[in-house]
C-alpha cells in the first residue's frame, strides 16, 4: 500500500519542515509514503469562498485516479485515537487498498465535490491547527501508527 498525503500550499517554516523531514525518514522503513504540495490560488480576492474552493478541488482531482482510497482531513471528520487510527490503517492494507490518499484543504475546506468522492473523513482534533503544522502531525502519526502495528516501543498506552 502506498500513502500519499495531499496539500494545498507548500511548507515554509523551517522547524516544520526539519520535523516532516525526520519523520518521512523514519516512514521508509515500513511504507511507500509521498507528499504532493499543490500551489495555492493566485489573486484570490475576486473570488468567493466556494470558488475558492471549486479551483481546489480541480488541482487536487489532478493527482488522483478513480481507485484511490481517499480521506478528507477535516475538522469536522470522525476523531480516532492513536490506537483506532493504527487500526484503520491496518485494516486498508488488509482490504489491499493500493494508494490511501489523505487530503489537507485549502484555508476555506473542501469543495462539496471532494466530500461527495471521499471515502472517509478524519479529524485530528476539535482544535484547529495551522495547515503546515497538520501536515507533521500527520505524518507522525502515520509513523506512530505503524510503530503501533509493528509492536514497537514508540508509542506508550
Amino acid at each position: 500500500m502506498k500513502v500519499t498525503l495531499l496539500t494545498v500550499g507548500k511548507t515554509e517554516d523551517k522547524y516544520i519542515l526539519e520535523g516532516i523531514e525526520k519523520y518521512l525518514k523514519r516512514l521508509k522503513h515500513y511504507i511507500k509514503f509521498e507528499l504532493i504540495e499543490i500551489p495555492e490560488l493566485k489573486k484570490t480576492k475576486s473570488l468567493s469562498e466556494d470558488q475558492q474552493k471549486a479551483k481546489e478541488a480541480e488541482m487536487i482531482a489532478k493527482h488522483l485516479n478513480h481507485s484511490d482510497y481517499l480521506v478528507l482531513l477535516d475538522e469536522k471528520g470522525k476523531e480516532l485515537s492513536s490506537m483506532h487510527f493504527a487500526d484503520f490503517m491496518n485494516k486498508k492494507m488488509i482490504a489491499s487498498v493500493q494508494n490511501l490518499v489523505f487530503i489537507v484543504g485549502g484555508p476555506y475546506g473542501f469543495d462539496a465535490s471532494l466530500h461527495h468522492r471521499a471515502h472517509d473523513k478524519l479529524s485530528l482534533s476539535k482544535m484547529t491547527f495551522s495547515h503546515q503544522m497538520v501536515r507533521l502531525f500527520f505524518i507522525e502519526q502515520v509513523y506512530r501508527a505503524f510503530t503501533i502495528l509493528k509492536g514497537e516501543p514508540y508509542h506508550h498506552e
